[in-house]
């Protein structure tokens, strides 16, 4: 597959999406949305990885940038091309659809439970009906009309969703890497504060030990989406 990733801060850790790629022969191109966003890439591309930023979605005046990544994101969708949006990507993918984006009533910092519904995906298929994975977000989002329930937490009640068959948003951060999340530590720090859904840095690395799984569980989503794309392409030829 021809994977385009957005990546949103310099400190950003894609080994997850990289390893992937690498191993099956994949095509991964990275890039800085607020640099560069050029309509051909829709033409090459598979697969849309939309990641995480520390900004929102609504911050539009702030980030000049913003219409044009919603553009290129939202003509992805009305192509059918897959996409999968992860924390800010997935919120992005809420607003596009419909659904307004605010601050939810807690932060999410830290190693949280993530409860699957009893609706089903594709590209979910095999994982647990609980996972444990790493958050670092305070926006939030309501479910948008057409689109299914895939997961919540105690604290967010949308951590996963999905849009007809091509298109699922992950509020959660399967991707992250111990070493990413010292960076957030250095850069926002100011955000470890004491309330309820938010651990202190030295909770999370005390269980660092569950980033392997972690990104295993992205791997699998990766493996059930190229299988996809396999059986499209096998059904069309």
């Amino acid at each position: 597959m021809n994977i385009l990733a957005f990546k949103h801060f310099a400190f950003d850790d894609d080994y997850a999406f990289r390893s992937w790629a690498s191993l099956g022969g994949h095509r991964l191109d990275i890039r800085d949305p607020s640099v560069e966003i050029n309509s051909e890439w829709l033409d090459e591309m598979d697969l849309l990885i939309i990641c995480g930023g520390p900004m929102s979605v609504y911050e539009d005046e702030r980030y000049s940038w913003l219409a044009s990544e919603k553009q290129f994101v939202g003509q992805a969708i009305q192509l059918g091309k897959k996409v999968l949006g992860i924390c800010f990507g997935a919120q992005m993918i809420a607003e596009l659809l419909g659904s307004p984006v605010y601050r939810n009533a807690y932060k999410e910092i830290g190693w949280h439970t993530i409860n699957r519904t009893q609706e089903r995906h594709s590209w979910l298929e095999g994982l647990p009906e609980q996972l444990v994975s790493f958050q670092w977000h305070g926006d939030t989002f309501d479910l948008p009309e057409g689109t299914r329930l895939l997961a919540y937490s105690e604290a967010c009640k949308v951590q996963a969703f999905a849009y007809l068959e091509h298109v699922l948003g992950l509020q959660f951060h399967l991707e992250t890497t111990p070493a990413c999340m010292e960076s957030m530590f250095a850069h926002w720090s100011s955000e470890l504060i004491d309330a309820p859904y938010i651990q202190t840095a030295e909770r999370i690395r005390q269980q660092f030990g569950q980033s392997g799984q972690s990104i295993k569980a992205l791997h699998h989503i990766l493996d059930r989406i190229h299988l996809q794309a396999i059986e499209t392409e096998e059904g069309v030829t």
